[in-house]
């Protein structure tokens, strides 16, 4: 279990640490790939890039979820981590805009969208991975663990920036610092694949292969039989993806950009609030192990709906202490629906169609939701002028995931009985 644990976390962890590195750096990034001289283009030019990627993470989920429920978890997964490693190395590696002018932002697309594709098969087969190999009591706790993992990802890439922005110059990091973070993905990209290479597959793929019945055509017997899951799951990933990159990764940019705060600051609220998500999630996935999933997940989004608006206000305030206390608020309700989300989604396929059900289903909703926050959040507060617009981003998603979670049947083993 604890093997297994590992193994499908250290994907996460990679995968998560590139969105964090690219999230945090976006402001530096737009000046080396788009020097347009206007920092809000700029802004908006990294942003869109950085979308461009979760555009193609539906195919991804379709093309690695098929390939998980025919031929398995462990070999999959493997492969996943492969692929976004290479592709985020050679993010680190590409030319500047003034090296070779418009190629330079044309390959970082290409790049970004190889990126996208193998992470549409990481969430998926690394939750399915913990959730068929953890006893049904425990499946909540052991499964937020994969979740706790992105959040690492995202932590390690914070202080990585962090300590960027308090050994180098502002020159030194528009220069070659940003290309730090995405070389370091290399080594845990290795660590991840040797890891994973020695994992078994799971015991209830192992045990459905063994009596013949993997599916042929999973893809299609998901879309004809499971299309109610996929969409519940679709519905769950809306406030997930939503909140998270709004939160995680748009709101460092907008400390230092809009709010007019340093870099130093927004660095360290994201590591502070990061750091209270990973302690809340494992105690939220077990908290729903005992109560149910959808407590939990209802009561994230109603906190989020009577909250958000007011912690953005509070970020507004000009106090720097302020800023950071709330988004720490923020990332508490996040925490809170991030603990069993993974474990409910997994509870509503069959083995069958697990992998690839799920990952159709929540790559869907990351690809319309998720990756486009950070360009659309930014987008509004320039149009309003309302600089606690994001909230209102915020509380759209929770109130549709609110509407699915009191409309999907309870999925925790011992309490699905009594809903």
């Amino acid at each position: 279990m604890r093997r297994a644990t590992a193994g499908a976390t250290i994907g996460s962890v990679v995968e998560w640490f590139d969105v964090a590195v690219y999230g945090y750096l976006a402001g530096v990034l737009g000046k080396v790939f788009f020097p347009t001289g206007d920092p809000t283009t700029q802004l908006l030019s990294s942003f869109a890039v950085f979308g461009v990627a979760f555009a193609v993470r539906p195919l991804g989920g379709i093309f690695f979820g098929t390939l998980g429920d025919r031929i398995g978890r462990q070999k999959t997964l493997a492969l996943v981590i492969i692929s976004v490693s290479v592709a985020t190395l050679c993010v680190g590696l590409l030319p500047s805009y003034a090296s070779i002018g418009l190629l330079a932002p044309v390959l970082l697309v290409v790049l970004r969208l190889i990126q996208g594709f193998s992470a549409g098969g990481e969430m998926g087969g690394a939750s399915a991975f913990v959730a068929e190999y953890s006893p049904p009591k425990r499946r909540g706790y052991l499964v937020s663990l994969v979740e706790m993992g992105c959040i690492l990802g995202f932590l390690l890439g914070s202080l990585v920036v962090l300590l960027l922005n308090l050994s180098l110059t502002s020159q030194q990091i528009h220069d070659w610092g940003w290309r730090i973070p995405f070389l370091m993905t290399a080594p845990l990209g290795l660590i991840g694949l040797y890891i994973r290479s020695k994992l078994e597959e799971t015991p209830e793929f192992t045990a459905l292969r063994a009596k013949g019945k993997v599916a042929k055509r999973p893809l299609l017997e998901s879309i004809t039989k499971h299309w109610p899951s996929i969409l519940r799951t679709a519905g769950y990933a809306l406030f997930q993806n939503a909140a998270l990159y709004v939160i995680l990764t748009f709101i460092p940019s907008y400390q230092e950009s809009t709010l007019g705060h340093t870099a130093t600051l927004a660095s360290v609220s994201s590591v502070v609030s990061m750091v209270l998500v990973c302690l809340v999630i494992p105690l939220m996935g077990a908290l729903s192990d005992r109560v149910g999933r959808r407590p939990v997940l209802g009561g994230a989004c109603v906190l989020a709906l009577l909250f958000s608006y007011p912690l953005f206000v509070m970020m507004d305030s000009g106090n720097a202490v302020l800023a950071v206390v709330a988004h720490c608020g923020l990332g508490l309700i996040l925490g809170i629906f991030l603990g069993p989300t993974l474990a409910a989604m997994n509870e509503l396929f069959s083995t069958r169609v697990r992998y690839g059900g799920f990952s159709l289903g929540y790559n869907l909703s990351v690809s319309a939701f998720g990756g486009t926050a950070p360009f659309l959040v930014t987008f509004l507060v320039a149009e309003t002028g309302i600089v606690a617009s994001p909230a209102f981003y915020v509380m759209a998603s929770a109130v549709i995931t609110l509407a699915v979670v009191l409309a999907t049947r309870e999925t925790a083993p011992h309490r699905a009985g009594e809903a």
